[in-house]
């Protein structure tokens, strides 16, 4: 596998963890000291990997599990040597996040390193 596609499979576990509730899968996909950050509700919001985690496994039942779409797009991935940024699209508990993950490999396997997300609409 190149390494874009091993990156990108590392997003798509980071969205099927949201799809189907896995604080698993976040473990998976993120670094253990991974930050996610953004602006919600108008305040400043700083997540480790376990909260975040927390969070994705308290959303039940899951999307999956209430039949709504996967609605994800990989927008960007650049890669340099063993880090990589790629911006994605995602729509999760009725918001439209547009995230800037970065990444790096470790032990041969990428892992987001930190999310910044931007709410770019609601509902």
């Amino acid at each position: 596998m190149s390494e874009r596609g091993a990156i990108e499979a590392t997003i798509q576990l980071y969205f099927d963890s949201m799809y189907e509730s896995s604080k698993e899968m976040v473990d998976k996909a993120f670094h253990p000291s991974a930050k996610i950050t953004g602006i919600f509700a108008g305040e400043f919001h700083e997540m480790s990997r376990d909260e975040f985690g927390d969070l994705v496994g308290s959303q039940q039942p899951s999307p999956r599990e209430d039949g709504l779409t996967l609605k994800t797009e990989i927008l960007s991935v650049e890669v340099a040597g063993i880090t990589a940024a790629a911006r994605v699209r995602d729509e999760y508990l009725g918001f439209t996040f547009l995230d800037t993950l970065s990444l790096v490999k470790m032990d041969e396997t990428w892992v987001i390193y930190n999310k910044l997300f931007h709410i770019e609409s609601e509902g």
